[in-house]
């Protein structure tokens, strides 16, 4: 199936973007503007003079750009050039319309189902999943193969979860006696997820103890993360691969916490902070601070 520049001006919004070349051209396809044909759209997300130097090299007939290069003057011979904001975006919307993916819907006979799940419309359940008793799974959510939900957990709409989760488990929290043996605290309350939340392969979310675990509204997670008990992450989120964030952490609404982040117990991160790769953050992070290093250190306090 092939579509045409003018589709896709249509789609993006002819208010939104600025065109070069024929926009009666065809593409049939969607790829990377290294491996592009003729016949494929793709996007250029550089700036300046690697934009440039990829859009000349590139055999793809249709390309997404940055408005900040239509400066340069660049017309290349045989192409069509979209100039928008946000290439990443657009490229998104072409993706999802032009190209979406397959969906899988229903629940695989080797899934294991407790008793009194709700379970709504539209949901994907994989292949060895486990979902415990007195679960809700909202509309349109996916879970994976793998998968463990434990009992009581609350996921919202839209939510995907990929292969080899463990949600709703024990935390770790133990309390010392004094002939030096351990006591389990107990974890009585549970994990919620609300809506559009993306969680990655082999992450793990704890079940609260004294209060619950709470993943906030279009947060995405990625692979190989731990998140501890009682940890409220807020809306809109980034939380990324290997990050390890400990017992009862309240991070703010918009917060991106990087890769191998490690943030220990009871800190507050605000809304719209940057916890930089590898940081170790042992004190409070303010609103739209940025902070790295160990221990990790505001770069605005120290510039």
């Amino acid at each position: 199936m092939k579509e045409t520049v003018n589709e896709l001006i249509k789609l993006i919004g002819p208010e939104n973007c600025e065109v070069v070349g024929d926009r009666n051209r065809k593409f049939s396809n969607i790829t990377s503007i290294y491996d592009a044909k003729s016949d494929d759209l793709t996007f250029c997300n550089k700036k300046g003079d690697e934009a440039i130097s990829l859009i000349k090299n590139t055999e793809a007939g249709v390309i997404i750009c940055d408005l900040d290069i239509k400066s340069k003057g660049i017309t290349p011979d045989n192409k069509t050039l979209l100039f928008v904001r946000n290439p990443r975006f657009s490229i998104i919307q072409c993706i999802e319309t032009f190209f979406p993916p397959k969906t899988k819907v229903g629940i695989h006979p080797l899934a294991v189902i407790g008793k009194n799940c709700e379970i709504g419309e539209n949901v994907y359940i994989g292949p060895y999943a486990v979902i415990d008793n007195n679960v809700i799974i909202g509309n349109g959510t996916k879970i994976d193969s793998g998968t463990h939900i434990y009992d009581n957990v609350r996921i919202g709409h839209n939510v995907s979860i990929k292969s080899g989760c463990v949600i709703g488990s024990d935390g770790y929290s133990y309390e010392k006696k004094e002939d030096g043996t351990l006591e389990k605290f107990p974890h009585l309350k549970s994990v919620i997820i609300e809506d559009d939340v993306d969680i990655g392969a082999n992450t793990c979310i704890d079940r609260g103890s004294l209060s619950e675990t709470i993943i906030g509204q279009g947060t995405k997670i990625d692979n190989l993360v731990h998140i501890a008990h009682n940890v409220e992450i807020g809306k809109n989120c980034l939380i990324i691969a290997l990050s390890c964030i400990a017992g009862s952490v309240k991070i703010g609404d918009g917060a991106w916490i990087a890769p191998q982040a490690c943030i220990r117990n009871g800190i507050t991160i605000g809304e719209g902070a940057t916890v930089g790769m590898g940081a170790v953050v042992t004190k409070d992070v303010e609103p739209y601070d940025i902070v790295i290093g160990v221990p990790a250190r505001s770069m605005k306090k120290t510039s």
